[in-house]
């Protein structure tokens, strides 16, 4: 099993390239089982959950062509099995989205309840809540939902609570239904945004994507096209705070700086000097790290996927910052991680309070999912020695080869067996 190692103190300089988003990639794929006619997907990031979505689609009877520059072709015209078994789907939740696409046009699915990361739970009620007033017959038994449909119609639907993934489903679902569907409280995420223009240009009619309120007109079949994945938000914050824990100066660039505002605001706020442009920013790290409270809410707020990065920041404040996490109920597992490292964190519930100002050193320890083997990559940056991070195939579920991205900028880490 593969390890990260990595020797600490160095600045990391120069430019680095923003891969496309996993986030709005595996959706993307998904909407392909919506259409019998191709469809091409650009800045398609090769990490693990791609190529598994890959597989399962493969499974399907989809056609799959990676090609040049970062891009798949893609063809549903035969699909064989109206399936996605657990075998394929254990290691990732965005898995639950091929569900609303198959419902659509096949009128039948068998979905293994999705894995992913052990961050807290992640129930699909909402999804299948969604479909049923939609005219969808939902089970859950051994594992799997097997759901069926005469047809499905346009509803109205609120969600209890933002879902990224129940947005993207159900918005997917709505496109081949008959009449209009509205989706209330819905998901902003430019993800959602991406997938929405995917769709129309699909030929779907799609209204306040990036709102909270989407309205979908169905229509009676959709057509291929050719559609850009966007840069991924979360890949270049992440590198952004590299930038600020190693007191570096980084541009990051083939990013949308919009989708990171929230990010990069914390960012100066805490003594990082951040230079805008259109299509990327400049990171300046200063030796002066001021601690700042920051709590987790739905974009266009400070990302969950952004706190474990941000609580490794934070363990080289100058004073104590409160971390509050409102998303996920068991996202701080890095934490007894960074302690390992010498950074002094105490967790209780959904908060966590990290007094900075104590030298990290190097230590193994391991990854207990994917943002979180960030976290330690970063702390390991800061570290004094070795940092020896396990387990990182959580790391390379959503990130292309981060550990060459970061050798490039002067980091001493290595990817070892």
């Amino acid at each position: 099993m593969d390890k990260i190692r990595i020797v600490g103190g160095k600045e990391l300089l120069g430019r680095v390239e923003i891969s496309g988003a996993k986030n709005a990639a595996l959706p993307a794929m998904a909407a392909v089982l919506l259409t019998p006619e191709t469809v091409w997907l650009e800045n398609v990031p090769y990490v693990r959950d791609i190529l598994t979505t890959r597989e399962l689609l493969g499974s399907m009877g989809v056609e799959v062509e990676a090609q040049e520059n970062e891009t798949f072709m893609l063809k549903a015209a035969n699909i064989g099995a109206l399936e996605a078994p657990y075998e394929l789907v254990k290691t990732m939740r965005t898995s639950i989205l091929v569900l609303g696409p198959l419902l659509a046009r096949f009128k039948k699915a068998r979905v293994s309840l999705p894995g992913g990361c052990a961050i807290g739970a992640r129930p699909i009620n909402l999804h299948l809540q969604g479909l049923e007033k939609m005219g969808a017959k939902c089970d859950v038994s051994h594992g799997y939902v097997e759901a069926s449909t005469t047809g499905l119609r346009g509803a109205y639907i609120q969600f209890e609570t933002v879902t990224v993934t129940g947005t993207e489903n159900l918005m997917m679902a709505a496109v081949l239904a008959s009449g209009e569907t509205m989706l209330d409280n819905a998901a902003c995420e430019p993800e959602v945004e991406n997938l929405a223009e995917m769709l129309c240009a699909m030929g779907a009619r799609i209204e306040g994507a990036g709102t909270r309120t989407i309205r979908i007109r169905g229509v009676k079949k959709l057509k291929g096209c050719r559609h850009r994945i966007i840069p991924d938000r979360i890949e270049a914050g992440t590198f952004a705070i590299a930038a600020a824990i190693t007191r570096g100066n980084l541009e990051v660039a083939n990013c949308n700086p919009k989708h990171l505002a929230s990010v990069l605001s914390q960012l100066s706020l805490v003594g990082t000097e951040i230079s805008m442009g259109e299509t990327g920013f400049r990171v300046r790290g200063h030796a002066d790290i001021s601690s700042k409270n920051v709590t987790t809410y739905p974009y266009p707020a400070f990302p969950t996927d952004m706190q474990a990065q941000y609580m490794a920041l934070m363990t080289q404040g100058d004073g104590t910052s409160i971390i509050t996490e409102t998303i996920f109920e068991n996202r701080f597992m890095h934490a007894l991680e960074l302690m390992r490292m010498g950074a002094d964190i105490t967790v209780e519930g959904r908060q966590a309070m990290v007094r900075g100002g104590r030298p990290l050193t190097g230590a193994k320890v391991q990854a207990s999912d994917l943002r979180a083997s960030a976290s330690l990559i970063l702390a390991g940056l800061a570290a004094e020695g070795e940092t020896i991070i396990d387990r990182v195939y959580h790391l390379d579920r959503g990130y292309f080869q981060i550990e060459k991205k970061m050798a490039q900028l002067g980091a001493e880490i290595e990817r070892i067996s």
